[in-house]
């Protein structure tokens, strides 16, 4: 257990420490809380990017209804997977002081993955079959 908490906290760290590399304003936080607040809102701004680039391949597949469906399903099976591996790696910090910030460091990571997916397949080059969005 103790093994598998210190796997989780070196990722955690790194993205602490580039936080505050980046000038974020929770740079200086001293807390559990106070770090809990600024990881929440990395999530909140990874999740608002996320949605961003949904909503632009959504629109791009939007005359084509198969895709549009299959687009929908896809992006509903990836939140209930992102959902239960978030919840499969911070099984350990459960209940613990820490966990809040180990769900939401796992949900910016995977949240930020996708995101960046999403947005590759928006600028596939022309004829490349394996990109499921053409271009406009």
């Amino acid at each position: 257990m103790r093994r598998q908490l210190m796997l989780l906290a070196f990722p955690l760290l790194a993205f602490h420490g580039m936080a505050c590399a980046q000038s974020d304003p929770c740079a200086d936080a001293a807390t559990q809380a106070d770090i809990n607040e600024c990881v929440g809102k990395a999530y909140k701004k990874a999740d608002a990017d996320l949605n961003a680039a949904y909503k632009e391949a959504a629109a791009r597949v939007k005359g084509d209804d198969g895709q549009h469906k299959k687009l929908v399903a896809a992006q509903r099976e990836w939140i209930k997977f992102r959902d239960a591996e978030c919840d499969f790696v911070t099984a350990d910090a459960g209940g613990g002081s820490a966990y809040s910030m180990a769900l939401s460091a796992c949900l910016t990571t995977l949240t930020r993955d996708r995101t960046k997916q999403l947005r590759g397949y928006l600028v596939c080059p022309e004829g490349d079959v394996s990109c499921p969005i053409t271009k406009p």
